[in-house]
């Protein structure tokens, strides 16, 4: 009686590890990153922020206005010291955009940035 009551105890716990890897997955608007074969590998963080190459600005999958972002990220820095920022700008993103971005963050309080590459590996 024991065996089925342990099969049912792992068939959950399986099911609860692949539900756990899918609810972890980042979801941001599809882009072409620039290549980078000697980049880091970061797990977390606390905005990802995609940049257009039309300029467009986007947290997480939501279009957002660049002072908007900004408030959002300084409300968000003062509440949590681990506070970091992941920009995720499109290869053909205008270099000013992502300057300005970074620049009014950085003046905002928010002192943690990452610039997202793609490593060039077929997937």
């Amino acid at each position: 009686m024991l065996s089925p009551m342990i099969d049912m105890i792992f068939l959950l716990l399986v099911f609860f590890i692949v539900s756990t890897m899918y609810m972890s997955e980042v979801k941001t608007i599809p882009i072409r990153l620039p290549i980078a074969k000697h980049s880091e590998n970061v797990s977390k963080s606390n905005f990802n922020v995609t940049i257009k190459k039309d300029g467009s600005l986007y947290l997480d999958e939501n279009k957002i206005e660049m002072d908007m972002l900004v408030q959002n990220a300084a409300i968000e820095s003062k509440h949590d010291s681990s506070f970091s920022v992941i920009i995720r700008a499109e290869d053909e993103a205008p270099y000013k955009t992502i300057i300005q971005l970074m620049d009014k963050m950085k003046g905002a309080g928010v002192t943690r940035f990452g610039l997202a590459t793609d490593t060039g590996e077929s997937k």
